[in-house]
């Protein structure tokens, strides 16, 4: 068996805080990530930190900037090797096509309406993580289409397993001491060019 890891974040920027106000939920960013290390972490969110709007596929800094003083939950969900190479080989194909993918800032506010608004190539974070997990095999949400899915709703899935709660530095510090034991080989990571980015 493997593991990948979804992490949800709360990094106090102005559109999370926004979000937050609708949402009530402590996390509203959700990203991927194939160690526990947290050192390959996808998502789809902004490539730029001072603009919301230039946004889309992106490799996550989970270590600096916006994410520095960010509370997080870190959850991880035991599958096949066949179902996390298939995770890798999505994750690299849209690294390759990445000029084809947008962010779906229109589909994100549709779900405050409970409007399904999904468009070819484009997500939200929450979107991606439960497309790239339900297309590989692990049950999300049935009860309603995964462009409405939300952070809070990865959460409640059945699939995840609760690892570590609370500020994402603790976490990092514990990692450091060695305190967390289960580090994933690294035989099907993808080494991506793409810049590591802020996040919304």
């Amino acid at each position: 068996m493997r593991k990948v890891y979804v992490l949800l974040t709360d990094t106090g920027t102005v559109l999370t805080k926004l979000i937050k106000l609708y949402t009530k939920k402590p996390h509203n960013h959700a990203s991927i990530a194939l160690d526990d290390q947290l050192w390959n972490v996808y998502s789809f969110g902004r490539r730029r930190p001072r603009n919301p709007f230039m946004a889309g596929f992106v490799r996550e800094n989970t270590r600096g900037g916006i994410f520095r003083n960010a509370d997080c939950a870190l959850y991880c969900c035991s599958i096949t090797e066949k179902q996390y190479e298939n995770i890798c080989e999505k994750i690299s194909e849209i690294e390759r096509n990445k000029n084809d993918y947008r962010y779906n800032l229109l589909g994100l506010f549709a779900v405050m309406v409970n409007m399904e608004f999904d468009r070819k190539n484009a997500f939200f974070c929450s979107h991606f993580v439960a497309a790239l997990l339900e297309e590989s095999g692990v049950e999300i949400n049935k009860q309603k289409p995964l462009s409405l899915v939300t952070p809070n709703d990865i959460k409640e899935s059945s699939s995840l397993k609760l690892v570590y709660e609370g500020k994402l530095s603790s976490y990092f510090a514990e990692v450091s001491k060695g305190e967390v034991t289960e580090i994933s080989s690294q035989k099907f990571y993808r080494e991506f060019n793409t810049e590591r980015v802020e996040v919304i």
